[in-house]
């Protein structure tokens, strides 16, 4: 099994299904061997670990969410003083 580089990968267009395909952006593809030209390993049986802390992710969606909330019952607040003023015109 070979790897294959490129100059850009940025430059690479997704095209679905984790699948990436050469552009003229992207540059020429570079195929190496695992392990050569530091182009990475690969290890058969490994399951890939998980690149997200669960607890800061919690943490952060609970501070959004609150965030969320108080800018909610600062709109219901001034609709009630809209609502209020209003009724008062009348």
């Amino acid at each position: 099994m070979q790897l294959t580089r490129f100059i850009n990968p940025a430059g690479l267009k997704s095209i679905g299904h984790n699948l990436v395909q050469a552009t003229d952006v992207s540059g020429d593809p570079n195929t190496v061997n695992p392990g050569e030209d530091g182009a990475g390993t690969l290890s058969q049986g490994m399951i890939e670990m998980s690149n997200v802390a669960v607890v800061d992710e919690m943490v952060n969606m609970i501070e959004a969410q609150r965030a969320y909330e108080i800018n909610s019952k600062s709109i219901q607040a001034a609709d009630d003083m809209l609502s209020t003023t209003n009724n008062l015109k009348r």
